[in-house]
């Protein structure tokens, strides 16, 4: 047994901990959990804890169901709003087969597969997610408009507020769970929030905001008010996004800055945007998977829509933020277009594997964009060169089945049952007869 392990067993008498529960993601990011006592543990670290992966959204078919889960110690962490005494903790873990073999079906893996093609090329790849979410007054039904709990604006301080309220007990429970905060702020729309996450390695990140987006919601539900991360709830407000800084380290050196460069971007940079842009399109259907995640990319503001990269131009699909003299390790490129309703695993492992295509392959960057691209006309973008992201989640899933990088980054069991699951999602959604038809066509055909 390593010192991580005793750490938690240790941990688990001394805090008094009766339930620890073992969390993972099925492939569309839901989070899934398991409970065991305390006395199971040192079997679940040696052997891992049997569960019947075919009733797991796209972990396994029936004849091949048998999965273990595996904790992963380094993710221990004790739940703070289930009390102090008896307590409850949580770890995350890695899915694998009964012979001890990866689960190609494991979200968690399939980045865990891709970071290691990184660190074989000597990079580690880091993340900073900025989470954008809306809190709603409770009671509201399914077809009706929920009640955002503000009419406030960006950065606005309410006296009395309970969207600043709310921030301070998310953070503050966020942080009792080690989970470092940066920024928090109203956002825009009214109800909509904003907390960043700092800067850390991307398994991390990506377990923090499946933390992150638990503890929001058991916050809210606390304060009898609903937490949503719903890409675009409010058609006539700007929708939620999760703006991602990423960088590249090649052991402690910044592999994206270059003293002298433009915006001291490196060569490396230029590529890993290059590869960013020339696969955007056929990523897309993981980063924003949901029908409603393009009413966001295309409902216009600062919500990103076609491919293309810029400074200080906010509705570029990447930008490259200032660069702050004397800090070359905080040179980075900032993703715009995904959102925080993702599974963040996969998005994480397609965003990386494009960047790094463009690496491999020496792409070479197109010049920047410094119009505002919704400013616009069709034909000026055309002329332009400026290619569009899919306008809905069909088109970006026929995108998708074409791409090979796609592919080859989630493995063909993960690629398949996404594919499959989100064809699914769009039948569903245009059999739809909607509000917007029934009040326009009804009088008057």
């Amino acid at each position: 047994m390593d010192r991580q392990q005793e750490f938690v067993l240790r941990t688990i008498e001394e805090r008094d901990i009766r339930f620890v529960r073992l969390w993972f993601t099925d492939v569309l990011g839901a989070l899934k959990s398991v409970a065991v006592a305390p006395a199971e543990l040192e079997g679940a670290f040696a052997e891992g804890i049997g569960f019947d992966g075919s009733v797991i959204e796209g972990f396994a078919r029936v004849y091949e169901a048998d999965m273990l889960a595996k904790p992963d110690p380094a993710t221990f962490q004790v739940l703070p709003w289930r009390g102090e005494s008896p307590g409850t903790a949580r770890m995350f873990c890695d899915i694998t087969l009964p012979d001890g073999a990866p689960s190609m079906a494991d979200p968690r893996h399939v980045l865990q597969r891709t970071l290691a093609r990184a660190a074989d090329q000597g990079f580690t790849f880091y993340t900073h997610p900025e989470i954008e979410f809306f809190l709603f007054e409770k009671g509201f039904k399914p077809g009706e408009q929920p009640t955002p709990i503000d009419q406030a604006g960006y950065f606005d301080h309410v006296p009395n507020g309970s969207a600043q309220d709310f921030r301070r007990a998310a953070i503050t429970m966020l942080e009792s769970m080690g989970i470092s905060v940066e920024f928090s702020h109203h956002e825009g729309a009214p109800g909509q929030n904003e907390i960043d996450l700092r800067y850390a390695d991307a398994l991390s990140t990506a377990d923090n905001i499946m933390t992150f987006r638990t503890v929001i919601k058991e916050v809210a539900l606390e304060q009898g008010i609903y937490a949503s991360f719903m890409p675009k709830p409010l058609a006539e407000h700007p929708g939620s996004g999760m703006h991602t800084h990423m960088s590249l380290f090649d052991g402690d050196s910044n592999a994206f800055y270059e003293a002298g460069a433009p915006y001291s971007l490196s060569r490396t940079g230029r590529q890993f945007i290059a590869g960013l842009l020339h696969h955007g399109a056929e990523i897309t259907a993981v980063t924003n998977q949901w029908v409603n995640s393009y009413k966001r990319l295309w409902g216009g503001g600062e919500a990103p829509a076609h491919l293309t990269w810029g400074h200080n131009n906010r509705s570029a699909l990447v930008r490259v933020p200032m660069y702050k003299p004397n800090k070359g390790q905080s040179s980075r490129v900032e993703v715009r277009s995904i959102d925080s309703a993702c599974n963040p695993y996969l998005a994480f492992a397609v965003l990386l594997a494009a960047g790094l295509k463009g690496i491999e392959e020496g792409y070479e960057l197109a010049p920047e964009t410094e119009d505002d691209v919704w400013g616009l006309s069709d034909s000026e973008r055309k002329a332009m060169g400026i290619k569009p992201l899919p306008a809905s989640l069909n088109e970006a899933i026929e995108v998708m089945e074409e791409s090979e990088l796609v592919a080859e980054t989630l493995g063909e069991h993960t690629f398949d049952f996404f594919l499959r699951n989100k064809r699914s999602e769009w039948a569903d959604y245009r059999g739809q007869v909607t509000a917007f038809e029934l009040e326009r066509y009804l009088p008057r055909l």
